[in-house]
């Protein structure tokens, strides 16, 4: 007897009709006509289930405040950062969480059960840091919320930021962060890397750092970032945010850079909605587009996930927290459209980052946790396709969202009335 069975089920590694056993929130089987009953019952009816999406780059204590204390007219990344800057001596621990929570409430109904948020330290008060780790616990009971805790303004650049980010880190915080290329030099900023790897590896904690955030083909503090992560012993336990320089750089250097990194074992981080956004506003034409090397990335071995980074806040006003919406768009900007290429991308929606997470009990293997999305989709191309509807969302084995299927009617005569949006009209590969 099992609390659900989840039937008919299409799974990402392209396994088709299988029921999916759970019981104490854990995956129990996995199987052709599972010969069970269960409390609960689901027919997928075909359609894909995966484990949930995972978005290991976000900030939590940022998004929402769209429009405050104004808009970024210009759109850039600059210019968001100092409407943060005024934003939050002012914003209230209330205020905060109130904006989180709300974004989580969204986040579950698309499937994203595992979010890692960095937190700005910059400001002496902390309340961004009080702030998300009162909403980490009370959104425990369905979503894991890591934090980074993130100089903001500068390690070395900004008065404080030391002191800050220690304390931060004392109160609780998971990561240590960092933003190297916003130091005033770039010895500064090789400097801070060196130091926040020390922290890192003196508290025993991950590092994620936002690296070589810019155009500049010279900013290359992930060589350093990886360099200290080999002589720490923090191996696999690094991940380098952004690395939108490398698009700009020497294909020479790369050469040698790629392979340091993956000795380094470093986890990768592009964030393709807002790279695509916010880089190359210097360019008149041609103009770079801002993502990293994804393809050769993943080609030299390295562990590559997607971040959504911002939802709706001074750096980027749209957003959705739909994962597969980071996704469709990595299939763009990095030019990887071949069905190969689409099953990569998913994996680096779910599985890669998982990973870089350092989540136990992640997938869809018996004796994980029952953490599963069921999409109208049949497969993980359509899905990333047609970012469909998330029919439920399943923690620990208990449904916590659900949505209707897109159901579109027709009124042509001698055509049929209904489209089913997930499985109609489908090539067949």
């Amino acid at each position: 007897m099992f609390d659900l069975i989840v039937r008919n089920a299409n799974l990402p590694d392209g396994s088709e009709s299988i029921d999916i056993g759970i019981q104490g929130g854990k995956i129990i089987a996995l199987e052709h006509n599972l010969q069970a009953q269960a409390g609960e019952e689901i027919d997928a009816t075909g359609r894909l289930v995966s484990p949930p999406f995972v978005d290991p780059h976000f900030h939590m204590d940022a998004t929402l405040s769209l429009g405050l204390p104004r808009m970024n007219v210009s759109g850039t990344l600059l210019e968001g950062i100092a409407l943060w800057g005024e934003l939050r001596p002012i914003v209230t621990k209330e205020e905060l969480v109130d904006r989180a929570l709300r974004y989580c409430d969204l986040a579950v109904t698309q499937g994203l059960l595992f979010i890692r948020s960095h937190v700005d330290t910059s400001d002496p008060r902390l309340v961004t840091v009080e702030a998300m780790i009162e909403v980490r616990e009370k959104v425990a009971p369905y979503i894991d919320l890591q934090l980074v805790a993130f100089p903001q303004d500068g390690y070395y650049r900004s008065p404080g930021a030391i002191d800050t980010l220690n304390r931060a880190l004392d109160m609780g915080v998971d990561i240590v962060g960092g933003i190297p290329h916003f130091e005033r030099t770039m010895g500064e900023g090789t400097a801070s890397v060196e130091a926040l790897c020390r922290i890192a590896a003196d508290r025993g904690l991950p590092v994620d750092m936002h690296c070589d955030e810019t155009d500049d083909p010279h900013s290359r503090h992930i060589e350093t970032l990886a360099a200290e992560t080999i002589r720490f012993g923090l191996k696999g336990r690094v991940a380098g945010s952004h690395l939108t320089s490398m698009h700009s750089m020497d294909n020479y250097y790369v050469s040698k850079l790629i392979p340091l990194m993956a000795e380094a074992e470093i986890n990768v981080i592009p964030n393709p909605l807002i790279n695509i956004m916010l880089q190359g506003r210097h360019d008149t034409y041609p103009k770079r587009r801002g993502m990293t090397r994804v393809r050769e990335l993943m080609d030299a071995g390295l562990n590559v996930s997607f971040g959504h980074d911002c939802v709706m806040d001074p750096w980027y006003s749209m957003g959705s927290g739909d994962m597969l919406e980071v996704g469709h768009m990595a299939i763009h900007v990095a030019q990887m459209a071949g069905i190969d290429d689409k099953k990569r991308i998913f994996e680096a929606l779910t599985v890669n980052s998982a990973r870089t997470m350092g989540l136990a009990g992640y997938g869809l293997e018996k004796g994980c946790n029952a953490d599963l999305v069921i999409l109208q989709a049949s497969d993980t191309l359509e899905a990333l396709r047609l970012k469909p509807s998330r029919l439920a969302v399943i923690r620990r084995g208990k449904v916590v969202a659900r949505s209707a299927p897109r159901i579109d009617e027709l009124f042509l005569d001698g055509r049929p009335a209904r489209i089913d949006g997930g499985l109609d009209y489908i090539p067949r590969y």
